[in-house]
């Protein structure tokens, strides 16, 4: 299960109504990809295909997907959006990663 805040759910309403590319019926896709400093990344990018091997997941209006092999990653994971002065930006918080960068945009396992 992939938790999404209400934070989250807010900021990605409004980069989705930003977004020429994305449709109403759009989604978020949460993959992970190699690279980063700790071995892995989170990559976030809307989308509108839906295969049989995707899990959806949906609170607060807004819907979240996650392809098999990326889930194996971050079940349990919290989606959150902070802002402030130190910048703002997406949360990860991945019970799954043993460790993370500084910036939180990779991890390893």
């Amino acid at each position: 299960m992939i938790q999404i805040s209400e934070s989250a759910a807010g900021q990605i309403s409004r980069l989705k109504s930003e977004d020429p590319k994305a449709q109403t019926d759009s989604f978020l896709r949460v993959k992970v990809v190699a690279g980063g400093c700790s071995g892995m990344s989170y990559k976030l990018e809307f989308d509108q295909a839906l295969s049989d091997q995707d899990k959806l997941f949906e609170q607060h209006g807004t819907k979240v997907v996650v392809d098999k092999k990326s889930l194996l990653y971050v079940a349990g994971m919290t989606l959150d959006f902070e802002g402030g002065l130190n910048g703002k930006g997406f949360v990860f918080s991945n019970p799954n990663a043993s460790k993370t960068c500084g910036c939180g945009s990779s991890f390893g396992v």
